[in-house]
């Protein structure tokens, strides 16, 4: 397998004056510019004695700037630590200091709220707006290299010189590469460890199954503290000579739709939401008018319009769109079923973050609704039931895409192999005689939302247990929003009904100022008998929704 760092070398040289990289609205980095800001964060790193293996974390926005830090750090043979960036800084700083990180790369404004203190190993702060200084344990140091930099280092690397500034000593593929937080609050945070190897079996995956052409676009809005947006939004359209552009944060419909058509993406990869709120906001309320349901019931009339459909989409997507890749949650059956009705060309890719991230992929042409795709190149699954096609059961995994472990973690790594090494996913599904996966449920606690982020309830629980008069609590999902069920507890001074409502409101507010946005609660609901328990005094999660 070839290391996709040795692919990435091989594309920057190839492809050394045209565009890489580009903030939407922004700056534009050739392949020449991000092989320059790589040498000189190189430098940085040597002069701060950094040493392979060490650990790199990167907390901000999604930006080009991220992408080069990214690169930077990997190509110098660091761990890159990726953190998400709407964690609270207080968990930012949890996390840069349980992976033992000795820089961070983050923005201005999240460093001056980040405790010090909490993070005794680390040497250096780097602004990931423009690469200046921030910070150096030892005074001066950093803003000593960067000027020092400035000096020796080309405004930009001329062709001549391409060969020898990306003569990069790339590693062995099972070297740890990547240390990817699932969670951000918990006394034992899950850091997924990932190897080059991991990496390298999904970008040569992609690389072969959606192949990039010369002159390929594409749009990056998912956080690239996660795999499926790092590995498939940035890292693999990269190494295929496709120029990138970095939306930065969230857009507003409005802002998405300006931007697919400014930039005219070969591949639009995407989240059930943002797909969701197009369909049941335009495309069904249109077709199920009374007129248009009469014309879709004659067949060669039904044609044309879902034709006209299918263009009107395509052309709002940008124009230039191959295929549409679904992933994070399951999408809505009745939005899926249109989708198909139309005939547009999307599939769904199945993963999770310990498989860096793919597990299961198919091509919109051979795509089965309803099902996960099917199992990609380098990986074996298997249903842990008495009969795989008929039988739920749990979706167990092994291959190159597979994790080492967790970071520090061993008891949670054990928990999540089984004795002969495969990985315990957590799904509850089948596999049919065509190798099509079905998922039938989760057998974990995490919520993972529509926008295709992971929620951890217990997380949660904690903070709200913490809070006045709640004896225990549990987050629930409802119709993809989050709502806290809460026993009271049993001193409540003689409080009335509404008194307790108004304090139980007060604590839901309180907990969100604690919380990313995406993982806020909308409401609390009291229930005056309690919870039922299993006989360990653990809440039964199974009776409550």
């Amino acid at each position: 397998m070839k290391h996709y760092l040795s692919i990435f070398k091989d594309t920057i040289r190839a492809k050394w004056e045209k565009p890489a990289v580009s903030d939407y609205n922004g700056a534009t980095y050739t392949f020449a510019q991000i092989a320059t800001d790589i040498k000189r964060i190189h430098a940085i790193f040597a002069g701060l004695g950094v040493q392979p293996g060490d650990k790199v974390a990167i907390a901000a926005k999604n930006s080009a700037h991220w992408a080069i830090a990214f690169l930077a750090t990997v190509s110098y043979r660091a761990v890159i630590v990726p953190i998400l960036n709407d964690f609270l800084p207080a968990d930012i700083a949890t996390l840069t200091d349980h992976s033992e990180s000795v820089v961070l790369f983050t923005e201005s404004k999240t460093w001056e709220s980040m405790p010090l203190e909490a993070m005794p190993k680390l040497q250096a702060v780097v602004n990931s707006d423009d690469f200046s200084a921030l910070y150096s344990r030892q005074e001066g140091l950093l803003e000593s290299i960067i000027k020092d930099n400035k000096k020796h280092i080309p405004e930009v690397y001329s062709e001549v010189m391409k060969m020898s500034v990306t003569d990069y000593q790339i590693g062995d593929l099972d070297d740890l590469a990547v240390i990817n937080y699932t969670s951000g609050t918990t006394s034992s945070p899950k850091g997924v460890m990932l190897t080059s190897r991991n990496i390298s079996s999904n970008i040569k995956f992609a690389l072969n199954r959606i192949p990039v052409k010369e002159g390929d676009t594409l749009m990056s809005m998912l956080p690239m503290a996660h795999m499926y947006g790092m590995a498939f939004e940035f890292i693999y359209p990269l190494c295929g000579g496709a120029h990138v552009y970095f939306l930065g944060k969230t857009p507003t419909p409005t802002i998405l739709l300006k931007a697919l058509a400014d930039i005219k993406p070969y591949l639009f990869i995407t989240v059930p939401l943002v797909l969701e709120k197009i369909f049941k906001g335009k495309v069904m309320p249109t077709l199920a008018k009374p007129a248009m349901r009469i014309a879709t019931s004659i067949p060669g009339i039904r044609n044309i319009i879902y034709g006209k459909v299918r263009k009107t989409l395509l052309n709002t997507f940008g124009g230039n769109i191959t295929s549409i890749v679904v992933g994070g949650a399951a999408i809505n059956p009745q939005v899926e079923s249109v989708m198909r009705k139309v005939g547009l060309p999307y599939t769904v890719g199945y993963g999770m973050t310990e498989c860096a991230p793919l597990i299961g992929y198919e091509p919109w042409e051979t795509f089965c609704p309803g099902s996960a795709g099917r199992a990609v190149d380098d990986i074996d699954i298997r249903i842990d039931s008495s009969d795989p096609e008929k039988v739920v059961g749990e979706i167990q995994v092994k291959g190159d895409n597979v994790m080492m472990g967790y970071y520090k973690n061993p008891e949670a790594t054990a928990a999540v192999f089984t004795e002969d090494g495969y990985l315990r996913t957590g799904d509850l599904g089948v596999i049919d005689a065509q190798g099509n996966i079905f998922i039938r449920g989760r057998s974990k606690c995490m919520i993972l939302t529509a926008n295709g982020q992971n929620i951890y309830p217990e997380e949660l629980e904690s903070k709200l247990n913490s809070l006045p008069y709640v004896a225990e609590s549990l987050i629930v999902e409802r119709e993809k929003r989050l709502y806290a069920l809460v026993a009271v507890a049993e001193n409540t001074d003689g409080m009335s009904k509404d008194e307790i409502a108004a304090t139980m409101e007060q604590n839901r507010q309180d907990l969100n100022k604690m919380l990313p946005a995406y993982s806020q609660v909308v409401g609390i609901e009291i229930l005056e008998e309690g919870f039922e328990h299993t006989p360990k005094r653990s809440i039964k999660r199974f009776l409550y929704k």
